[in-house]
């Protein structure tokens, strides 16, 4: 999602990765999962499971492009899930057939993982959106960033009972070169967008509506959220806007892997 400053929704996502992050560093999560062997140590007498399989590494360029060719969009979805917000996103989805990709804080899919588990069973695709949602991770050191990214993937992973995430979105854009390389060797494929449908902002419905269509030709990943707030605008818009996209000719795509 674009950068915003000031929210006390993202203060509060902030102090929720607090523990996250303090159990992680504790105990050295995140450097196992980036080892990729996701498993403790089992209990004497008691088989460990099998690790998880390594994810083929894939590209580390920003993609925005669609698989759905040159006349789609991507439907992508930021900062949840919510469990007021995600069951009617996805019910606006599903009323007009169209697949989206989901950008998961990780603390936001631990704490709901059955919102997690709705979302890839209707087909969408999950990305990952960091621990803490944090816009200036551009900023910060190496191990910060790929604790924010690897035990995001952890979360969003187990929270959907196996599922990886396929993208990841740095929030607020703040990528770097290693922290794009990092997602890339994780199987997850930075994702930008090209129109930011600024619904973050509480514009009005039809305010979102008239960006997304005047923008629309800018590029094809359009970005809206599930979560941060009263997301009723948001649904609206989504109602009018996935119609009037059809009736453009627009197919509704993923981000290319």
């Amino acid at each position: 999602m674009a950068r915003h400053g000031g929210r006390g929704w993202h203060g509060r996502v902030i102090a929720a990765a607090l523990g996250v992050t303090a159990v992680a560093a504790a105990t050295s999560v995140w450097t196992a999962q980036a080892g990729q062997s996701g498993e403790a140590s089992a209990a004497p007498g008691v088989s460990a499971r099998p690790a998880a399989p390594k994810a083929k590494p894939v590209s580390a360029a920003i993609v925005h492009a669609s698989d759905k060719g040159a006349h789609a969009v991507n439907i992508t979805i930021d900062d949840g899930p919510d469990p007021v917000w995600t069951p009617q996103v996805l019910q606006v989805l599903r009323d007009n057939g169209v697949k989206a990709t989901f950008c998961m804080v990780g603390t936001q899919a631990q704490a709901h993982p059955d919102l997690v588990r709705q979302v890839v069973a209707a087909g969408h695709r999950l990305c990952d959106h960091s621990v803490a949602h944090d816009t200036t991770m551009d900023k910060k050191s190496q191990a910060y960033q790929s604790q924010q990214i690897v035990e995001a993937e952890r979360q969003i992973t187990k929270a959907s009972g196996g599922v990886r995430p396929m993208y990841y979105r740095a929030p607020g854009g703040a990528f770097t070169p290693y922290s794009r390389k990092l997602a890339a060797s994780h199987g997850m494929r930075p994702l930008g967008w090209n129109v930011d449908s600024k619904d973050f902002e509480k514009p009005g419905t039809q305010a979102i509506v008239s960006t997304v269509e005047g923008e629309v030709a800018n590029g094809p990943t359009i970005l809206f959220h599930d979560a941060g707030g009263d997301r009723s605008q948001t649904v609206a818009a989504l109602r009018t806007l996935l119609p009037w996209l059809k009736q453009q000719g627009y197919a509704f795509g993923f981000p290319v892997r």
